[in-house]
């Protein structure tokens, strides 16, 4: 189990020591062969995180999420029986894609818009026009082809294999345990941002899991909300926990968060994102099973949830090729009863995106010279160890060798 940290004594390194302190190859981040085994050995093979529960809360409700790094589209639906399902988007018939939107309700069926074939709830083909000219069609056979879907608080997770090695629960492992008790259920207003990027998908993640690069990039924004009293102080991390697959790292916040005016007004009406990371409480808010101000979870492969007092948020990290990728942010607030609350969760919206839009000008930036060959390898201090298990755990799961290059 990690402790606490204060100063720079490389604390992590003796933590966690089969980690090693090497540089860290690049190929990875710009191979397009690699790309292609992560898609095969890492996306098609474990859970994925598509979406949340209340997003389709009523029977028939239901979202499709398009996985272009596993060449498919997944549609997720709620049955009359109340079950979460999902199927692949894809007409038993001729192939073509079943629903075309991004969201909506089946209110009796699901009908393809290319000869008519109609599915329920269930998945189950129903309805086949001029059946009859058919040979030996048996619509029990031909219903829609589902994948392994199941719920974890409220998070609805997908696994494209067909027989998944391990069942949800025993996917996530320890995490289920760290963030039980967290109040998702009473978190259920989701405002998004999304921005196609050209980077690849573990730059960019990298770019979120080390907070080594605050006192520089976030001077103006973050910082403040982590800093000590000595201004010019380097970023230290309250605790870093790396599981099997999954990675927390946790910040203290700090003593000597100051807020603005207008951050104080917004204050009052419910958690603010610089607020709630520098560890400053609204009133009746509860610190749960967070270790610090502020924990950072990094769910394998590319789901985080950043958990605060009052307020959370989720990033979705989705390659879409080896130089592109998709990058959704969602934050999750209690539901505004007036307009004091609104405010505030619109405060806290701007004050999330503009370190985002901090981070989003060095995601490109970086990918164009990574491609340039010039160097071979990152150099990580102590506070990127996070980075380092990220790429360890990629390159288990991908096996690559000089053979596939």
């Amino acid at each position: 189990m990690a402790t606490s940290a204060t100063s720079g004594n490389k604390q992590w390194a003796r933590e966690y020591p089969e980690l090693g302190t090497g540089p860290v190859p690049i190929e990875p981040c710009i191979s397009p062969q690699y790309f292609e085994l992560e898609r095969e050995r890492i996306f098609r093979r474990v859970w994925l995180n598509v979406g949340r529960a209340e997003e389709i809360p009523k029977a028939g409700d239901y979202f499709v999420q398009d996985l272009t790094v596993c060449k498919t589209s997944i549609l997720v639906l709620r049955g009359r029986d109340g079950q979460v399902r999902g199927f692949h988007n894809m007409c038993s018939h001729r192939g073509n894609k079943l629903v075309w939107d991004r969201k909506g309700v089946c209110r009796g069926r699901m009908t393809c818009k290319f000869h008519g074939w109609s599915y329920n709830t269930e998945g189950r083909l129903v309805g086949v026009p001029d059946e009859g000219n058919f040979f030996n069609l048996k619509k029990e056979e031909h219903g829609l082809t589902p994948v392994a879907t199941d719920v974890w608080e409220g998070f609805i997770f997908i696994n494209l294999d067909p027989q998944p090695e391990e069942t949800l629960p025993e996917y996530l492992g320890e995490v289920t345990e760290q963030m039980k008790g967290y109040p998702f259920d009473r978190l259920t207003t989701c405002y998004t941002y999304k921005a196609d990027e050209r980077v690849n998908w573990k730059v960019l993640l990298d770019a979120q899991q080390e907070g080594y690069h605050l006192p520089t990039l976030h001077r103006r924004t973050f910082v403040k909300s982590f800093e000590s009293e000595a201004k010019a102080s380097p970023f230290r991390s309250l605790a870093v926990k790396l599981y099997r697959r999954h990675r927390l790292l946790s910040a203290g916040g700090s003593p000597a968060y100051r807020p603005t005016p207008v951050e104080v007004l917004a204050g009052r009406f419910g958690a603010t994102t610089l607020g709630s990371m520098a560890g400053a409480l609204s009133t009746g808010e509860e610190r749960g099973p967070l270790l610090g101000s502020f924990d950072f979870y990094v769910i394998f492969p590319n789901f985080v949830v950043a958990l605060m007092y009052g307020t959370y948020f989720t990033y979705n990290i989705w390659p879409l090729a080896v130089d592109r990728t998709l990058w959704e942010v969602r934050m999750y607030y209690p539901l505004a009863l007036n307009a004091g609350q609104l405010f505030s969760q619109e405060y806290s919206k701007c004050t999330l995106r503009d370190p985002l839009l901090e981070d989003g000008s060095t995601h490109e930036n970086t990918q164009a010279m990574l491609a340039s060959g010039a160097k071979t390898h990152f150099i990580l201090q102590d506070e990127e160890v996070m980075i380092r298990h990220a790429h360890k755990v990629v390159e288990d799961h991908v096996g690559f060798s000089s053979k596939e290059a």
